[in-house]
């Protein structure tokens, strides 16, 4: 039976993903959030008490300021949530920077260096 609830769990990550990009993106009017920011991956604990949030913040005037800027907005997010997501609790979110794209760029920038060009 466990991995029935795992599926749901899994759900649950994915779907508040998707709502949370969207809050994120286009209903947040905090002027401390700049830059793009991505939600790469919603982590609920199995009691949906708390979400941990990666997100991923590109072109942001300062990478600090944005992330306290969210956690500051995280009462009307979750409010926004808690109307599109019908669950009986919503859980609260905690946000994290997930830097894997920089270090994904970091690493496809070393491998160019190192690499030998190929001669057409």
């Amino acid at each position: 039976m466990p991995s029935k609830n795992n599926n749901r769990i899994g759900r649950i990550d994915e779907e508040y993903r998707k709502e949370l990009s969207q809050i994120i993106g286009y209903e947040l009017k905090n002027p401390n959030v700049t830059g793009m920011i991505s939600v790469t991956k919603v982590k609920v604990t199995p009691d949906l008490k708390y979400a941990k949030v990666y997100v991923s913040i590109l072109n942001s005037k300062n990478i600090d300021e944005t992330l306290d800027g969210l956690k500051k907005s995280s009462g009307f997010i979750r409010s926004e949530l808690a109307k599109r997501i019908n669950l009986r609790n919503t859980p609260e979110l905690v946000f994290e920077i997930d830097d894997s794209m920089e270090y994904g760029a970091k690493i496809d920038s070393i491998l160019k260096e190192i690499l030998p060009k190929k001669e057409d």
